[in-house]
């Protein structure tokens, strides 16, 4: 028979692997949390970035969501700007940046280059920043430089 220890460590380390795993979404008293901005996201960003159907040759699938704060409804029309370190282009390259929009349920997806290691971790950049909403930067990494997708998702908070 097998013995389940809890104590306060399991619990928090429980915690923290479901945190971490994406599988507990933060709650505020209106319903759904806005998202944060990452410690780095903003590194090489450049204002303006064209829309375009996709950066350099694609290959690499970058997809994700953008819900209001609050209720979690899903924002169409919204402009998510994406850049990274891949076979093409450093993240400092105009040609590795391009925006794309969001469809009518909020989802967004960017044909890019692969992406590859900078600074020994596989990762994307990605920018909410069109005024309507607070500015939110996102450097989300890759559990593998093999991967070829990478989501990221936005719930935003009015301005």
């Amino acid at each position: 028979m097998t013995k389940l220890l809890l104590n306060r460590r399991s619990l928090l380390a429980a915690g923290g692997a479901l945190a971490a795993s994406g599988l507990i979404v933060p709650a505020s008293a209106n319903g759904l949390a806005p998202t944060r901005s990452m410690r780095g996201g903003s590194n090489n960003y450049q204002p303006g970035a064209p829309i375009v159907e996709r950066i350099g040759g694609g290959g690499f699938l970058m997809t994700g969501t953008v819900r209001r704060a609050g209720d979690g409804a899903p924002l169409a029309g919204q402009r998510i700007q994406i850049w990274a370190h891949t076979t093409e282009g450093y993240e400092s390259d105009p040609q590795s940046h391009g925006a794309t929009l969001t469809n009518e349920k909020g989802e967004f997806q960017l044909d890019m280059p692969q992406i590859v290691p900078a600074f020994g971790q596989p990762h994307g950049h990605l920018a909410y920043d069109s005024g309507e909403f607070e500015t939110v930067f996102l450097r989300p990494v890759m559990k593998s430089a093999s991967d070829k997708t990478l989501s990221a998702h936005f719930v935003l908070k009015p301005a």
